[in-house]
């Protein structure tokens, strides 16, 4: 069986591609890629991508120039969940960030393997999560 690397892209599908940017930039400290009226695309971290698209904005396929090739129809609706990594140590400043940004730590949960996580929204409701390690046997 081939190996799998990792997952290298994770998307949200959002409302408000400025309301969103203003969130993940200014609140989570991201820097954009690259992006037009449909997506943002961020550096996560670890040699991971967050794909922010505007929802109803991917509903047909895409043909990219030059013969490069076609990225297929997608879109998402609902609230979806995931994770950011963070150091143990950088626990406590994520904490004062939120706070500072006005955005409500919604859980906490303290995993059996030592980990530690957050859990707050974003602004389209989308649960997002900040976990130190110790959360899963290969984190």
């Amino acid at each position: 069986m081939p190996e799998l690397n990792g997952v290298l892209e994770t998307a949200l599908y959002v409302e408000d591609m400025t309301r969103a940017q203003t969130f993940f930039e200014g609140v989570m400290g991201l820097a954009p890629f690259t992006s037009d009226h449909r997506f943002t695309a961020y550096d996560a971290g670890a040699g991971s991508v967050l794909l922010l698209f505007l929802r109803g904005e991917t509903l047909d396929t895409v043909v990219l120039p030059d013969d490069m090739g076609t990225i297929p129809p997608h879109d998402g609706a609902g609230r979806v969940h995931m994770a950011f990594a963070i150091a143990s140590h950088d626990l406590p400043g994520w904490e004062t960030q939120l706070r500072d940004h006005g955005v409500e730590i919604e859980g906490r949960t303290h995993w059996p393997r030592g980990g530690e996580s957050l859990y707050f929204r974003d602004p389209d409701g989308h649960l997002l999560e900040l976990a130190t390690p110790g959360v899963w046997p290969n984190y």
